[in-house]
């Protein structure tokens, strides 16, 4: 049996409020919208969808993220030193972090 080829030329239309690009634009786009943008507690809370106290729990105060996250330690996040000061969160670290850890954040397991 020989293999039959066809070749098909389809032109299908955009609507105008509609661009196509590659992943790899999309993702630029994305750490563009974050560049230079510092979160609070709120918005962290906004993004996770977890309350401060959570947050506190399970990503900042565990050894394990502590070590990653604070910029005493080359991180991305300011841990106030005293009361009245605020959590500081440099956005596109922090988005990217949630990304690579949240199999260990949310998991049942702590390991």
């Amino acid at each position: 049996m020989v293999n039959q080829k066809l070749n098909v030329t389809l032109s299908i239309e955009i609507p105008k409020e509609y661009v196509l690009i590659t992943k790899i634009e999309l993702e630029e786009l994305k750490r563009n919208e974050l560049t230079g943008v510092y979160w609070s507690m709120k918005d962290l809370e906004q993004r996770t969808g977890k309350k401060h106290e959570w947050i506190k729990e399970n990503i900042l105060y565990p050894t394990r993220f502590k070590k990653i996250l604070d910029i005493d330690n080359g991180g991305f996040v300011y841990y106030p030193k005293s009361q009245g000061q605020t959590w500081t969160f440099q956005a596109t670290e922090m988005a990217s972090f949630l990304d690579t850890y949240f199999g260990k954040i949310f998991s049942s397991k702590h390991t």
